[in-house]
């Protein structure tokens, strides 16, 4: 994220910028992904959960032929694809109905914000989140309650649907530079939640409380980097 920006802003809504300011890391998995599908020459490409619209403009350069259709549910994500060029469209991915001509869907570090799907990112707040001081400010948010499953159990589900099934899991090591550079990546995800709870003065709070447990499990090292470890399922079906 920009500076100290920590990737928030008024209501803690998404920021594309503030997303953006980890652009390299964050694609990374994007395009190993799209490395393992085949297809040639689709009709129709759609990105589920397309953010800012970076990575949605690769797929229009690898597919020039096909129509792009992406979806965010965040109205910054939507505004700030569209003036990429990209004809972004506001929703919930749960409410995507697919078209006829739809031959590739891509969704990447979109599944595990449904409901039922959780990023182990979270693991880390749980601690924080169940402490009496943010009990009752953050009670209903939903990181207890998005289990992730493992690349098999994808494949198992993939595989009992009559798809041919590629699945594989990585642990990505990232090289965070500055100080409190793991909060400022998550405060550009994971945390959106929370801030959207919380006042200004509640969510300086949370982070002030949150640093030594983040420093205490991702340690920054003598050269002023942290290590970040990260872990992504890919899953490439075809039918």
């Amino acid at each position: 994220m920009t500076a100290e920006s920590s990737g928030r802003d008024t209501g803690g809504v998404w920021n594309p910028d503030a997303y953006l300011s980890f652009a390299d890391d964050r694609g990374r998995p994007f395009h190993e992904l799209l490395a393992r599908v085949g297809a040639v020459t689709p009709r129709r490409v759609v990105d589920l959960g397309c953010g800012p619209g970076n990575l949605t403009a690769t797929l229009a350069r690898r597919w020039p032929a096909a129509a792009i259709e992406a979806w965010d549910s965040s109205p910054q994500m939507v505004a700030a694809a569209r003036q990429r060029g990209i004809a972004a469209h506001l929703g919930d991915v749960r409410d995507w109905t697919p078209r006829p001509d739809i031959d590739v869907v891509v969704s990447n570090a979109t599944l595990h914000w449904v409901p039922d799907h959780a990023a182990l990112l979270t693991r880390w707040v749980r601690e924080l989140v169940a402490s009496r001081t943010w009990a009752d400010a953050l009670a209903d948010t939903a990181f207890g309650a998005l289990p992730v499953d493992g690349a098999t159990g994808y494949a198992e589900l993939l595989a009992d649907a009559g798809c041919r099934v590629d699945a594989w899991e990585t642990t990505y090591v990232h090289v965070l530079a500055g100080e409190h550079a793991v909060l400022r990546w998550l405060s550009g995800t994971t945390l959106r939640p929370v801030r959207e709870r919380l006042d200004d003065d509640g969510w300086q709070r949370f982070r002030r409380d949150l640093i030594p447990l983040l420093d205490a499990a991702y340690p920054p090292r003598a050269d002023g980097t942290t290590l970040f470890p990260f872990r992504r399922i890919f899953v490439v079906a075809q039918v």
